[in-house]
């Protein structure tokens, strides 16, 4: 269904038939860390997240998943443990 409440015309996953069905009937705000999103929604009543309703829940436990302006860190000069007897079983094949 479409959001009635904050997110107007927005589809929502927590919206019913009686209203907002999440935590206190109503998304809450971004927070600091998630400026410069390409998810944030501007509305009349605040800035909020288009891909969750609670942001800062997102942060809790570091990098929230959904944020477009943060570059996940690859294993770019990680080293990986090779088996050294698979290694040589490799090597024979060829």
């Amino acid at each position: 269904m479409d959001c009635v409440t904050i997110k107007a015309g927005q589809p929502c996953n927590f919206m019913t038939k009686k209203g907002c069905s999440f935590n206190g009937g109503r998304c809450h705000e971004i927070i600091d860390k998630c400026e410069g999103c390409d998810r944030i929604l501007e509305t009349e009543s605040g800035r909020y997240c288009a891909a969750t309703p609670n942001p800062e829940a997102k942060w809790r436990t570091g990098t929230c998943n959904l944020a477009t302006h943060v570059k996940n860190a690859t294993s770019g000069g990680k080293t990986v443990k090779i088996n050294p007897i698979k290694a040589s079983k490799r090597g024979m094949r060829q």
